[in-house]
């Protein structure tokens, strides 16, 4: 019996959504590209609770005739190529054909359209791939397209929708790639009524600045490099300007936003010796390429392109970002006679093959210590801890030595055990139960500043920080908002002024990392504010302060390990001790 069958277009048009339409952010990208490609010189973004309602995008391109209006809602329907040849010459943002009928097919769309040299538009309402209505009506010169009741026919991805904060920042992240990427465009954002962002046309650099604050006007290097293989211009961010926070790192080929891990370790390799680890540049860099040389038909989202040289292509912007560091008296001077990304004979050099040593007794599916330890160290079990540790090395029992091993661990005796613990994982268990409790109880402690200190943020770092104020707040964190900032006024007594910038980017960061982080805030921000606080790896501590950590740490609930799940502490036993001889 015959059992394969061709599926119906709504079907697959509902299959073809799960790639394309993710969540709401998915289409609001998807509209505004097709505005882009339509030649709008002013796009305007309504929304309505972060999408779910309403998303609503006018321009003022070229319009859509009748005909047109009910073929872009067809199923691959393109007039952006018409070969297979055209995939690698392709100058538009769009060339699919499956963004808008993908989008039909999950939800009620409502489009007026008129071309330009036409007295009437056209009136679409299509629903679920149905089309409803189609007839001629008054209409403003481009295109106003309403998407309405997102998923209203796949309960399912309507309700793994997160929270509205966490879609409305997807969505204003995709609005600020596509405006940075068009800085000529007029674009604004309202959401629920009220208008989010106003942008005008401006050049690259003003767009930056209305984008990202005024106050980082300064901190922009301008780069510019041409080369017959590619054009590259932007702005970087001075090392002053580098956070703990990602957000600010945005390439752009050929107008068009994309992710490339290899080029941004290329910008990073720029800035290793200026800027601290762990710290992020920021960077809007462009770059013009032969459409040939680079391959845009990889990801549905098209946030991924394959360069055809990609080698050639990282040597280049490495050396363009450090040169131009170089010449703002911000990093020394490079001789770029020696600099391999501008020499002549650059893609003319044999590239020797690296040879990969391989250990061929490694088996991965052997046992092995979770924490990786050596494997005559056994992990010490919560209960032993509790126990034998507390009676060995309790406050109650005399220390036969306490000292310090290199900075880095404590070294704590009797008369028949060695406790060997490391100080910066222990304080980070110490402090990680010491803001849970202050959270569950919301009564924390406040040392109010002398002088009120400013941090500044962008307005999404911005927004996270106020989802998360409440508990802060219980914290001992006190502040204000201020001009595109805020002003603390008080801080935990954990907390350091000095180090008050790095807690919050931390914070900032950490949610970023977890679009989960309503569902068990407390938690992930004592553990990030542990993180933060807790002592450097190497540090030289009195002895009433080891002492003063070892006492804590074994109050702790857990105190073999810390927040991140790695190990505080190894307890060896004379017998054990004995094993090593």
């Amino acid at each position: 019996m015959d059992i394969i069958q061709l599926l119906p277009d709504h079907v697959a048009n509902q299959i073809a959504a799960g790639e394309v339409i993710q969540r709401p952010a998915s289409a609001v990208k998807e509209m505004l590209e097709n505005a882009l490609d339509a030649g709008s010189t002013e796009i305007t973004l309504f929304i309505k609770d972060a999408g779910r309602t309403l998303l609503q995008v006018v321009d003022n391109g070229c319009g859509m005739s009748q005909k047109d209006l009910e073929m872009c809602f067809e199923r691959h329907a393109t007039s952006k190529i018409k070969n297979a040849n055209d995939l690698f010459n392709i100058q538009s943002m769009g060339f699919r054909g499956e963004a808008m009928a993908s989008i039909a097919a999950i939800a009620h769309v409502e489009v007026n359209s008129k071309l330009t040299e036409n007295q009437l538009g056209s009136h679409l309402i299509i629903e679920g791939s149905k089309i409803k209505t189609h007839k001629e009506c008054s209409s403003a010169n481009g295109t106003s397209i309403k998407v309405k009741n997102l998923f209203y026919n796949v309960p399912a991805r309507r309700n793994f929708l997160k929270s509205d904060q966490v879609e409305m920042r997807h969505i204003m992240k995709e609005f600020t790639r596509i405006a940075l990427a068009n800085p000529k465009i007029k674009m604004q954002i309202s959401h629920n009524n009220n208008e989010l962002t106003h942008l005008i046309s401006s050049n690259f650099r003003q767009r930056i600045v209305n984008i990202i604050g005024d106050k980082r006007n300064e901190a922009l290097v301008p780069i510019e490099e041409e080369t017959t293989l590619v054009k590259v211009s932007g702005f970087v961010g001075k090392p002053e300007s580098a956070k703990r926070t990602r957000g600010e790192q945005y390439f752009f080929v050929n107008s068009r936003f994309i992710k490339s891990y290899q080029l941004h370790h290329a910008v990073n390799k720029a800035f290793e010796e200026v800027i601290p680890d762990n710290y992020f540049p920021s960077y809007f860099i462009n770059l013009k390429i032969d459409p040939k040389l680079i391959d845009v038909n990889i990801h549905p989202t098209k946030t991924e392109i394959k360069f055809e040289d990609e080698k050639a292509i990282y040597a280049i912007i490495r050396a363009t970002v450090k040169r131009s560091l170089g010449a703002y008296n911000i990093a020394p001077s490079l001789d770029f006679s020696q600099e391999i990304a501008f020499e002549n004979n650059f893609l003319e050099k044999e590239i020797k093959q690296p040879e990969i040593k391989v250990d061929s007794t490694y088996n991965p599916f052997e046992t092995q210590s979770y924490y990786n330890l050596d494997p005559k160290v056994e992990l010490i079990e919560k209960d032993y801890v509790q126990t034998t540790l507390s009676e060995d090395f309790g406050s109650n029992h005399e220390m036969g030595a306490l000292s310090q091993i290199g900075n880095y661990f404590i070294l704590v005796s009797n008369q028949d055990s060695l406790l060997l613990i490391h100080q910066r994982r222990a304080h980070k268990r110490i402090l990680f139960e010491y803001f849970k409790s202050i959270l569950s109880k919301q009564k924390g402690q406040s040392q109010q500043l002398l002088f009120p200190k400013k941090i500044n943020l962008s307005k999404n770092e911005l927004e996270s920080i106020n989802n998360m104020r409440p508990n802060l707040n219980a914290l001992g964190f006190v502040f204000e908002d201020s001009d595109n900032s805020l002003l603390f006024k008080g801080i935990p007594p954990e907390c350091q002024e000095e180090n008050l910038q790095t807690v919050i980017e931390d914070l900032v960061e950490k949610t970023k990392e977890s679009e989960e982080l309503e569902l068990n805030n407390r938690e992930k921000i004592a553990k990030t504010l542990a993180t933060s606080l807790a002592i450097s790896k190497i540090k030289k501590l009195a002895d009433e302060e080891m002492r003063s950590l070892k006492q804590e740490l074994l109050k702790c609930e857990t105190p073999s390990v810390c927040p991140s799940g790695k190990r505080t502490m190894i307890n060896l036993r004379t017998t054990e001790l004995e094993k090593y001889f």
